[in-house]
Formats: structure tokens, sequence, C-alpha cells
């Protein structure tokens, strides 16, 4: 039997037999464990995150590396982030199997891939001001645990998170994250818990980030880019809200349509 927690048996069996309600709430009475398993790992992700701020505020780079469900969710947040916060394209990237560009296919086979990684990484012209963090469910796939080693023998940060004790893809990290979700509903598949957990810290990776260089003023997306009506009017609320004198909202919503951003707008109307 394999020794990993996320690779052991499920908790449940005969799913096949279990009407829809029974399977759900029991999915979502897994799912809550996800919390708590991450709770017990925040001094660990502080120590990442503090790390990765002082790389940024450096002029450095963060460079995510995945396969399976924590790459495409790597992926996900490098687009997400550029939207709500308008951070630089590059200054939040992620390698993948087979490239970025391959995000819609089952390219798992690449996972074995032991030097994409670092060739993807070498093509950026990653450097010792960069950090590069890998995600790993099992802590043992070969396409990150390689991308790690590389790193480490040219003196380049790394950071991880996986979802088993005493992991090899741990070993080649200077700030390693373990959060044991446990056992998967479905033997095996963490694209459940794995993944929720991997979104979770994922999150916490890039706000505490954009928060700390000052891309966050109060509670609010000050930097959020208008690229919709949603998005637009969400703005013009908050610029007539911070800025009082502004009692026109055509007169708001041109400013924003213009400079793209609440704060691009309020430097704008500031300046001397």
């Amino acid at each position: 039997m394999d020794k990993r927690i996320t690779e052991q048996p499920s908790r449940y069996d005969h799913l096949e037999r279990m009407p829809v309600g029974e399977l759900i709430a029991d999915i979502n009475r897994e799912n809550r464990g996800v919390s708590d398993a991450i709770d017990r790992a925040l001094p660990q992700i502080e120590r990442l995150i503090t790390a990765v701020v002082e790389k940024l505020r450096a002029g450095g780079r963060l460079f995510y590396c995945g396969c399976g469900t924590g790459g495409r969710l790597a992926i996900l947040d490098t687009i997400e982030v550029q939207n709500t916060y308008t951070s630089p394209p590059e200054m939040i990237q992620a390698v993948f199997p087979g490239g970025v560009g391959d995000l819609l296919n089952t390219t798992e086979s690449k996972e074995d891939d032991i030097d994409g990684g670092w060739r993807q990484l070498q093509e950026h012209g990653i450097s010792r001001q960069d950090i590069v963090v890998g995600f790993s469910a099992s802590g043992t796939t070969p396409f990150v645990l390689s991308t790690l080693r590389h790193c480490r023998a040219e003196g380049i940060t790394t950071g991880s998170m996986v979802g088993n004790p005493d992991a090899p893809v741990s070993e080649q990290s200077d700030y390693p994250v373990v959060v044991l979700t446990g056992p998967e509903f479905v033997t095996g598949s963490t694209r459940m818990k794995g993944g929720t957990a991997q979104k979770m810290v994922l999150d916490m990776i890039s706000t505490a980030c954009m928060i700390r260089l000052g891309r966050v003023e109060g509670n609010r997306m000050v930097n959020a880019k208008v690229i919709n009506r949603k998005l637009l009017d969400r703005a013009v609320r908050l610029f007539m809200e911070r800025n009082p004198q502004y009692t026109d909202r055509r007169e708001a919503e041109a400013l924003l349509r213009k400079y793209g951003s609440v704060k691009k707008a309020e430097q704008t109307i500031n300046r001397p």
C-alpha cells in the first residue's frame, strides 16, 4: 500500500451505490477539513509569502510550477491577479508541462518531463532575483521536483506546497508548505481536497503579496482593471465615494474609461 496520505483509500466505499444527496453531503463533509489543514500550515505559508514579497519588492518575479490541477490553478492565479490588481504580466508567471499554451490539453503524461520546467524558466531568463514555487499534491511529481532541484543548484530561491509529509519536493524547497488534507473522497483524486487546498493557498499568496505591495487601499481594489460593465460600475461608485467632488456620474465614468482604474484616474486628477 502506498504510504502517501494522498493515495490512501477513501473513508467511503461503494460510492456507485450512493444517491446524489449522500454523495454531495459526504464530499462537503470532507471539504470542511481543508480549512483546518491550512490553518495548521499557516506559519509555513507566512514564511513563504514573506519571502515572495521580498523578492517582488526587489524587482524579482514569482514563478509557479505545477502539473495537473495544481498547475492549472496556478495559471489561473497569474491571469486573475493581473485583472484584479493591474500587476505587470511578468511579475507572476507559471511554468506548466508542455507550456502554458497546453492548459486545455490533458498533458498529464508530460509531467514526467524532468527538463521541461527548467527549460521554460531559462527561456524566461530566470535568475537569483526570482523565486520559484512548486505545487504537487503528492510531493513527488517529476516535472516539479526536477525544476526545483535545478533552481536550487543555481542558487535560485524555491518554495513549494505538497499534501504529504517528508515529500521529495519539500526537500528541494527553501520554504516548504505541507497541507495534510488526508485521503480523498475518490481514492487518489487530488483534484478534490488537494486541489481545493491549492486554490486557497494560491489565493493567499497572490492576495497577500498584492496587499503588501500597495495595490489595495483600505479593503478596496483600487487598481482593478476596468474591462467590462460590471467592473466599470464598481469603479465609478468607488471613485465617486473616494472623490466626493465628482458628482456627475458621466464625468467619473469618462475618467475611468480613459485611465483604466480608480488609482490611475486619481493620480491624474491629483497631479500638480
